[in-house]
């Protein structure tokens, strides 16, 4: 067999690997949900509470943010006709980018067409052959995959360890180019990195520090404006990235910064450059998003609230590791036994997904639970109810 069509078939995620995992009904990935209403899908025509959304906010769907998104439509149409650095830009990409300056208090923003490309883009712009770039091993894949592509050379610290951090800033060569880049909160595990500590060791070395705010906005501090405000922090990181596709209901990405990065990312970072623009539908319904999040805080306080009850309820039963935020890990060790329980809580109409290597190490699949403003009380409390009923039937549970 050709090598390429090795792959395909035979390692994990391969023909033969989906074809098994759905003969014994423990396939769970990329199937279409037919509805999402608030805490709801209906998949497979069942009607489940979801606890596998990024909708934190429970922004999704909310009337003022498609009514912006419809008059973008009627104004300017479904996309865009070059790409921004061109005849692509419309003042609804530069209201967006100065809506999220002014959130962040930065002095300017890029907008991109996905956090994805975001990290790849400005990781590959700010470093490149001979610099040295410095990442926790628990980044995200976009953060590794944009400093592979800048070909730096790659130091790794220990998760959020910060003696290793320092270890590797000690033997960085100060003579080049230097970043430090990090997740504000581990999408996998749930937890937030010791910003304060890690902005005094990039200080202290002379490191750029650029942090991925993707699951932190609208998580994290008082008014949900991120990490700074979680550690009671100002103007403590240079390069700030986010996503528009989690708390913010749309799809896209940012780096908010100096006047300076952003016009150099504008002329120089490859998905900005040689992409498509945000549609104008989607640019707007970010705006909305940004204007709602901060007027109604109150979402940011019940959020918060129900990550507080949840992660107090699956401490006691289940290993949650450190998670600090709404992303409750459910650690089931071996992949089977992840793929049995989302068996047992679908069935029991409780819509929550796997996690398993390699997008987390080998003998640590799990559940990824999410809770959202979306959610009460009750709803977290039936969720035990199952999750526990399932964690016996695994044997995760005595």
């Amino acid at each position: 067999m050709d090598p390429i069509e090795k792959r395909i078939y035979e390692t994990k995620g391969g023909t033969r690997w989906v074809s098994e995992a759905k003969k014994a009904g423990l396939h769970f990935y990329n199937q279409p949900v037919e509805e999402i209403n608030g805490k709801y899908v209906t998949f497979k025509g069942h009607r489940m509470l979801n606890f596998a959304s990024y909708n934190y906010l429970d922004l999704l769907k909310h009337p003022k943010i498609e009514a912006a998104a419809l008059e973008a439509m009627r104004r300017y149409g479904t996309g865009t006709h070059g790409v921004r650095i061109l005849s692509g830009t419309l003042p609804l990409h530069e209201n967006l980018e100065q809506t999220i300056a002014d959130f962040y208090g930065t002095e300017s923003a890029a907008v991109f067409p996905s956090g994805y490309a975001a990290n790849l883009a400005t990781i590959s712009a700010l470093v490149g052959r001979g610099d040295i770039v410095i990442c926790d091993k628990y980044d995200h894949a976009s953060i590794l995959d944009g400093c592979l592509l800048s070909q730096a050379r790659l130091m790794r610290f220990h998760h959020n360890d910060m003696k290793s951090l320092e270890s590797q800033l000690k033997r960085a060569d100060t003579r080049v180019g230097r970043l430090v880049i990090t997740d504000a909160v581990f999408s996998m595990d749930g937890d937030i990195i010791n910003l304060p500590k890690v902005r005094q060791l990039c200080r202290k070395y002379g490191a750029y520090l650029m942090i991925d705010e993707a699951h932190s906005l609208g998580a994290l501090g008082a008014t949900g404006h991120g990490i700074e405000e979680h550690f009671g922090l100002n103007n403590a990181i240079d390069i700030k990235m986010g996503t528009l596709s989690k708390a913010i209901p749309s799809m896209g990405g940012y780096v908010a910064g100096s006047q300076e990065l952003t016009s150099y990312l504008k002329h120089a970072a490859r998905s900005f450059v040689f992409s498509a623009p945000l549609s104008p539908v989607l640019t707007a319904a970010a705006q909305a998003s940004f204007e709602i999040l901060q007027a109604e805080p109150e979402r940011v306080t019940k959020l918060q609230h129900n990550a507080s009850v949840l992660r107090n309820s699956t401490k006691s039963l289940f290993n949650t590791l450190n998670t600090q935020t709404p992303v409750v890990p459910i650690i089931c060790g071996e992949d089977e036994t992840a793929y049995r329980m989302v068996k047992l809580c679908q069935e029991e109409n409780i819509y929550v997904l796997p996690v398993v290597s390699p997008a987390v190490p080998e003998g640590l699949a799990r559940l990824r639970v999410t809770v959202t403003a979306a959610h009460s009380e009750e709803d977290i409390s039936h969720l035990m109810t199952v999750l526990e009923q399932a964690g016996k039937a695994v044997g995760l549970i005595g």
